[in-house]
């Protein structure tokens, strides 16, 4: 009975998906959790074709940000495409309070919302980091 269950969990391990050449989601959770604590930082979106994860600080207006950052980021591959720009590495949009800073990392989009002030560039080396070239 004990070789069953150490046979069941062996399987359980062996069926999970690995990602292979891409940034794993978890890495990139720890990276937003951790760039959230940030000065400014309002919150961020991290989306892929499968799942969606969204933690801002003003839940009111997710649906406004959830906005925002998708059509951002559909207009710069818009805009590359037609001044034939090439891949787009990062957007950053500023408003009169508030800022945002797109990317997009194998296939998973990002998009941190921050108050004008707060350091773009700190936030934008931390993500790059985890780029594999």
């Amino acid at each position: 009975m004990v070789k069953k269950e150490k046979s069941a969990q062996n399987t359980a391990a062996a069926a999970e998906p690995v990602a292979v050449g891409a940034t794993p989601i978890n890495d990139l959770r720890a990276c937003l959790e951790e760039i959230k604590a940030y000065k400014g930082v309002i919150g961020y979106i991290l989306r892929n074709s499968a799942s969606a994860v969204i933690d801002l600080k003003d839940s009111t207006k997710l649906i406004d940000y959830a906005v925002l950052s998708s059509s951002a980021l559909d207009a710069s591959e818009e805009f590359s495409k037609l001044f034939n720009l090439g891949k787009v590495k990062n957007i950053v949009v500023e408003g009169k309070d508030v800022k945002k800073l797109s990317m997009t990392i194998d296939e998973n989009r990002i998009s941190v919302f921050m108050e004008k002030n707060a350091d773009c560039e700190k936030i934008l080396r931390r993500l790059r980091a985890l780029e594999r070239n």
